[in-house]
């Protein structure tokens, strides 16, 4: 679904991302982790091409990614993305919110687009809130909002850019519930966290990157258990209580 080959990022000359390979089949859950300025974020925002890159090569679902604009409108219709901070419109209804880019962006019906908007303000268990604007739901309902605005357009691939670290404590489980539960359906996910037991859970891997390389790559239960390199057991020692 996801071929990343030889990636490499400078933000002037600072260099974000170092040589990157990865690959990511369809339906597979990939976690992200590492410490802040790592290159996480940076390297999920290349997929859909939020960010460009100096070298290498981006191929979601067999379309290389250019700079050319219908090409990028393509890929991020089956690209869906959640970041950390909710980016809902203020002055829209949730309802509002999820159905716009389903009309303006697939051409949709405004009755189909509603039909969907409510179909994954139900996966998301907030379908009593479709009526209401945003400042009027909590954090955490915020964010599942966000990911049901992402599923309304039917992506093939979600991104999660630190989807819980702008949450209260007590919000977080709500979201990562609902992420869970897309897990479970076998949507195809890389999600950028410091949720360790989320990684646990759903992961089909986990990535640790360090200084814009990817240290260490491999299955949950060897990754918390037995990680190879030093930097890793470092990071996880912090992280872990």
């Amino acid at each position: 679904m996801i071929e990343i080959i030889g990636l490499n990022k400078w933000f002037g000359s600072y260099q974000a991302l170092k040589d990157i390979h990865l690959q990511v089949a369809a339906g597979e859950r990939i976690v992200i982790c590492g410490p802040s300025g790592s290159g996480k974020s940076t390297l999920i925002r290349c997929i859909n091409r939020l960010e460009t890159w100096k070298e290498g090569k981006v191929v979601v679902d067999g379309v290389v990614l250019t700079d050319d604009r219908r090409v990028i409108d393509g890929v991020r219709k089956d690209v869906g993305m959640v970041f950390q901070h909710f980016n809902l419109f203020a002055h829209l209804t949730i309802l509002q919110n999820c159905m716009l880019a389903p009309m303006w962006v697939k051409k949709v019906s405004r009755r189909e687009a509603h039909d969907l908007a409510m179909h994954y303000l139900d996966k998301v268990r907030i379908p009593e809130q479709a009526a209401k604007y945003p400042s009027q739901l909590s954090g955490g309902q915020q964010q599942r909002v966000a990911i049901a605005r992402a599923l309304c357009m039917q992506p093939r691939v979600m991104l999660f850019d630190e989807p819980t670290s702008a949450l209260d404590p007590e919000m977080v489980k709500e979201v990562l519930d609902t992420m869970v539960g897309l897990a479970m359906e076998g949507m195809t996910m890389l999600c950028v966290t410091h949720e360790m037991g989320f990684a646990r859970q759903v992961a089909d891997r986990v990535i640790f990157m360090d200084k814009g390389e990817i240290i260490e790559m491999d299955e949950p239960g060897r990754f918390f258990s037995a990680p190879e390199h030093d930097r890793t057991r470092e990071f996880l020692g912090k992280i872990l209580h």
